[in-house]
């Protein structure tokens, strides 16, 4: 995302205040990596859970599917709470919760445990990342573009080393990652309540609906259909790959973190570059036409192809990411923060089914169907951005993007 308001080098505004933070700013940022790496942590320790609970890949992606259907309707709840209680308040009742489940998940004893257990730690983990933006804004130093790059930073390091640390612990047992991560976010959590001050309650408060009814604009029911498809595609590599790669924690971890680094690297340098040159939706229909293409080489590829392929997933990732954030957040009338919930709400219910129907779809066929399913879904995203090109146009939207600073926005779409 670009984080000037004149600029979209990510580096041309506000670089100078962004390692001169208060310790409330790095609080936050830190917790946010700690929160990010849940999302793949799990992903190199697929195949040893699956062992240890002697479970099946299907029943074992569950814990993506309850992850993000709770991250999903969650959307609806997470602006409800935060404008009543204030964002410090719903910061520590998020990590609280991820600190609990977290740990809970470490001692199951059955798939549908873990399950369960990995839905709550979903909740937990909306209230957190939903909030994180808006206070450290809110926190920050040298204004806003800053924090948003350091927030676009702790996203794209928590998603490139969640699998690392996954990796590092699993190889011992597949208990030990829930055990570290619950560890590191009730470090998390002290930090916050030592150094964060009780953050104002918003003036306007925010209704369950309100979310629901921000999705009557055609430009964000557009951008959210559009990531509905996608995300549906990005979480098959993230959720069904490890599956087919068949590969030591260490060495899946690997892979998925240079998968992570691209995807970071991508999303704070390369894509507001592109947009400034080409416009956000031909380089978003470009972005989804070539992931579709590598998916579909990751399917049909040999072994090492399909390395290289999940790895190169990461820079598309990364660019569509930034792209969809940009659009969810530039084609609403509504208030920002209640379209960018609007638009989550919809695209995680993608990320909720991905896993779940990639296994299934293997059992029902082979095991390159899933990866085309999920070239055809990135496909249909990109016909979404071409016939609804009008309605996602938005002033500057295509050429100048538009940024979220001035109201601390929740960003939660990468």
């Amino acid at each position: 995302m670009a984080t000037g308001e004149d600029s979209t080098d990510p580096f041309d505004a506000g670089a100078g205040g962004l390692l001169r933070q208060p310790k409330a700013v790095w609080a936050t940022a830190g917790a946010s990596v700690v929160a990010f790496m849940g999302i793949g942590l799990v992903d190199p320790i697929l195949p040893s859970i699956a062992q240890g609970l002697d479970a099946t890949a299907s029943q074992v992606s569950l814990l993506f599917t309850s992850y993000f259907l709770i991250t999903a309707i969650a959307m609806l709840v997470t602006g409800f709470v935060s404008s009543r209680i204030g964002g410090r308040k719903t910061l520590l009742l998020g990590l609280a919760l991820v600190v609990v489940f977290a740990g809970l998940a470490g001692t199951s004893d059955s798939v549908a445990e873990l399950v369960g257990f990995r839905a709550g730690w979903g909740l937990g983990n909306a209230l957190f990342v939903s909030t994180a933006l808006a206070v450290i804004v809110g926190a920050a130093a040298g204004g806003s573009a800053a924090a948003i790059l350091l927030y676009e930073s702790a996203l794209g390091l928590g998603m490139a080393c969640g699998p690392l640390l996954g990796a590092l612990l699993g190889d011992a047992s597949w208990r030990y990652p829930f055990f570290g991560t619950a560890f590191l976010m009730a470090v998390g959590f002290l930090c916050i309540t030592v150094f964060l001050k009780e953050q104002p309650v918003p003036a306007r408060k925010t209704g369950l609906l309100d979310p629901l009814r921000a999705l009557g604009h055609g430009g964000l029911a557009s951008a959210a259909a559009s990531s509905f498809f996608y995300n549906y595609t990005f979480f098959t590599v993230l959720a069904f790959t490890p599956f087919v790669l068949d590969m030591t924690p260490y060495k899946s971890g690997a892979v998925f973190f240079a998968w992570g680094v691209l995807l970071a690297v991508f999303s704070v340098f390369v894509a507001p570059r592109l947009q400034a040159r080409f416009g956000s939706l031909k380089v978003l229909g470009g972005s989804l036409v070539l992931l579709a293409a590598d998916v579909l080489a990751l399917g049909y590829g040999s072994h090492t192809t399909a390395i290289v392929c999940t790895v190169l997933s990461g820079a598309f990732i990364g660019v569509n990411n930034t792209v969809y954030t940009e659009l969810a957040l530039g084609v609403s009338d509504a208030p920002r923060p209640v379209a960018s919930a609007g638009y989550n709400f919809v695209r995680w219910f993608a990320a909720a089914a991905a896993p779940f129907f990639a296994p299934k779809i293997e059992e029902w066929s082979d095991i390159h169907m899933p990866f085309v399913v999920a070239a055809i879904t990135a496909v249909l995203g990109a016909a979404v951005v071409v016939v609804r090109r009008a309605s996602l146009t938005h002033e500057a939207t295509e050429l100048e993007p538009r940024h979220a600073t001035e109201d601390g926005v929740t960003v939660f779409a990468n």
